[in-house]
């Protein structure tokens, strides 16, 4: 049997314009393919979960209207409805490790928000609970930059979940290569990764390994870059008092908007990096 690698579908659903988000969607199963591995893109269609997705159900969900962006709690809700949902890194998660796949890839997790407006509202992604809670391990490019990284880091520590840099000293932000975020273990190859994963198995760990990928250094954004609209972005959410499953969709519009094509240009370099990752750690632990 192929190594399986899980997918999400919220990133080309309700994080890439399209028709770009479905042209990378499938280029990622491509990509998968051709390391020989067994792509599983997830994503509910008419209330059905399904762990690997076909080409028409992937451009029925990115394109078709009332799409929810699906994570935990949303999950009996869109079943019960017969509803269509495009399924968040948390969301994922859970309908992959119920399947029996123990890797997936994305681009960048959620995290701690930062404070927008007045409010002091502590708004935390379900992301997080998810990499406390299943036992796989998710490849991707860190959390959105968008985030309070500091805290985000402290949440994952704190949910004991094991944070590798691949190749990497420091954990990267989703778009860019480095922060001043630490990482657990550095590990160079697929195989060190998987010592790592089998070794928390041995010891009855729950909860994930977070493996952090650059982005490559000729599509990566600086922070320098992003920052400026970053915070343009939070002032607007703040005029428009958008709170909790608003915000995220509405800064990395945002950042479409006022950085340009790089972003998206960004995020298909990275998504296709981590998913070549992913099936090579599969790989390695078959």
């Amino acid at each position: 049997m192929p190594p399986s690698v899980a997918l999400e579908s919220t990133v080309f659903a309700h994080g890439l314009p399209h028709p770009t988000g479905v042209e990378i969607a499938l280029d990622l199963e491509r990509r998968v393919r051709r390391e020989g591995g067994s792509p599983r893109t997830v994503g509910i269609v008419n209330g059905t979960p399904h762990i690997g997705l076909s080409e028409a159900q992937i451009r029925h969900l990115a394109t078709a209207a009332d799409v929810r962006k699906t994570s935990l709690r949303d999950l009996p809700v869109v079943a019960a409805q017969s509803g269509d949902g495009a399924t968040t890194v948390a969301g994922t998660m859970h309908l992959a490790h119920r399947a029996g796949l123990s890797v997936m890839a994305t681009g960048g997790i959620g995290g701690v928000h930062r404070t927008v407006g007045k409010t002091a509202a502590w708004d935390v992604s379900a992301d997080l609970e998810a990499l406390r809670r299943f036992p796989m391990t998710v490849v991707c490019s860190g959390p959105k930059v968008i985030l309070d990284l500091s805290a985000t880091r402290e949440v994952l520590e704190s949910y004991g979940v094991t944070v590798v840099g691949y190749r990497t000293d420091v954990m990267p932000v989703f778009y860019s290569r480095a922060s001043d975020l630490s990482v657990d273990i550095r590990c160079e190859t697929p195989g060190e990764v998987g010592d790592v994963i089998q070794a928390r198995s041995q010891l009855g760990l729950d909860g994930a390994v977070l493996v952090t990928v650059p982005p490559p250094s000729e599509a990566t954004l600086s922070r320098a870059e992003l920052s400026p609209a970053i915070e343009q972005a939070l002032a607007d959410a703040a005029d428009r008092s958008l709170q909790a499953a608003e915000i995220t969709p509405f800064l990395l519009k945002h950042l479409r908007k006022h950085v340009g094509s790089r972003v998206v240009e960004t995020n298909g370099a990275l998504l296709r990096r981590n998913a070549t990752v992913a099936v090579r750690i599969a790989s390695a632990l078959t």
